[in-house]
């Protein structure tokens, strides 16, 4: 796994790291002007597409539908960059890392924002000798740190691509993190986050995974996969011993799947920097230090793509909509690109289909590609935001 050490970093805190480790992996050759830089989502990694030596946990890309040889972010034709962020735990420093004393930082290492990655990527493609990138791709909160290019070094980059993201997080969604981060500090075994010894802080790990997973799933993909039905026994009392009644009561399949999920992601993840993480995606603002959105893309002169899913609660269309707007307000050439589709937001990662079509067009001829439909019909109607059916774009 290929690391770089980038020096003395300063975080937005204005707590420093005097040697930040970052982890990365490259595809593809580079030719002076191919570089995209693929920014991961909240727990994901370098290992964007499959590769001989996979990230521990990932035994394959997180993204190995879209990106690779021939497909739609296609590693024949450009040089693909993903790198893991400060604050987690695949290499980057984060608050599992080794600190000054030889112990891990835990909640001494400083405090990270989506601008932290940002600038850290930018040190990193330095080191790689890349300059202007042709495209930053990102999905979720990799979205965020998207936009955060166009915003922070407009020149820097020809076309970027939100998808599934928004410009900040909804009061819902701010709430439910809140939980998430509450479920770990409770945890009898985080123990102000100094826990790395034996007993490690799984269950409140385990309980956010799980709430993020449900806000993950839209209400119809969830009735599909699991409905109100039992997962094979007649009672779910063996979780919980302390709580006897609940033999009384039937274990469902959404349970087992979150139980399943949650036991997964314990073993590959660490809790402080689950923290980090959504605590850096709560913070992100895209008007932060500007009057509104649009004056924060003003200076942004290329392609915008904002792909957005009609299931999708966490980041919705209104708000990829509004996103869209704030594009057109500038120089910016942008399409806004709504799929039909009632996978939730999990949509970005479970239909290649969707995402691949409009994604590979965009890469290669902007806005005007083939499969880059806007839901605008100009810059002052208002849009209709008729959907891309999956359908469209398969086969």
């Amino acid at each position: 796994m290929p690391t770089a050490e980038l020096g003395r970093f300063e975080f937005e805190s204005g707590q420093a790291v005097e040697d930040l480790t970052v982890a990365y992996e490259t595809y593809g050759e580079f030719d002076g002007r191919n570089a995209v830089l693929v920014c991961h989502a909240l727990t994901g990694s370098q290992h964007v597409a499959d590769s001989p030596d996979g990230v521990a946990g990932q035994g394959h890309g997180w993204w190995r539908s879209v990106v690779g040889p021939g497909k739609a972010i296609d590693t024949n034709d450009y040089f693909v960059v993903c790198a893991n962020v400060p604050g987690s735990c695949y290499g980057t420093d984060g608050p599992s890392a080794e600190g000054p004393d030889g112990d891990p930082y835990g909640t001494d290492f400083p405090p990270v924002t989506v601008g932290d990655w940002t600038r850290s990527q930018r040190r990193l493609l330095d080191e790689l000798g890349v300059g202007r990138l042709h495209a930053v791709v990102g999905g979720s909160v990799g979205g965020m740190n998207a936009l955060d290019w166009a915003r922070r070094f407009p020149d820097d980059v020809r076309r970027v691509a939100a998808v599934a993201a928004a410009p900040r997080l909804d009061a819902q969604c701010l709430g439910l993190n809140a939980v998430a981060r509450r479920a770990i500090r409770t945890d009898p075994d985080w123990n102000g986050g100094d826990y790395y010894g034996d007993s490690h802080p799984d269950r409140g790990l385990a309980l956010a995974r799980q709430l993020g997973h449900l806000m993950y799933l839209s209400k119809d993909s969830a009735g599909r996969k699991f409905g109100r039905r039992t997962a094979g026994r007649e009672a779910g009392g063996d979780a919980f011993p302390s709580d006897p009644a609940a033999a009384f009561f039937p274990y469902r399949d959404v349970e087992s799947y979150l139980d399943y999920q949650a036991d997964q992601f314990v073993e590959r993840f660490d809790a402080n920097s689950y923290l980090y993480l959504v605590r850096a995606m709560d913070d992100y603002d895209l008007a932060a230090g500007y009057d509104s959105d649009a004056a924060a893309l003003a200076a942004f002169p290329g392609d915008a793509l904002v792909l957005s899913f009609t299931g999708d609660w966490h980041f919705t269309v209104d708000q990829s909509e509004d996103l869209a707007e704030s594009f057109r307000a500038g120089d910016a050439s942008v399409a806004h690109h709504v799929v039909d589709s009632d996978h939730g937001h999990d949509a970005f990662l479970v239909e290649p289909e969707s995402v691949g079509p409009p994604l590979r067009d965009f890469l290669a001829d902007g806005v005007a590609g083939r499969s880059v439909t806007d839901t605008a019909e100009s810059d002052t109607e208002p849009s209709s935001y008729a959907p891309v059916h999956n359908s469209l774009f398969s086969g």
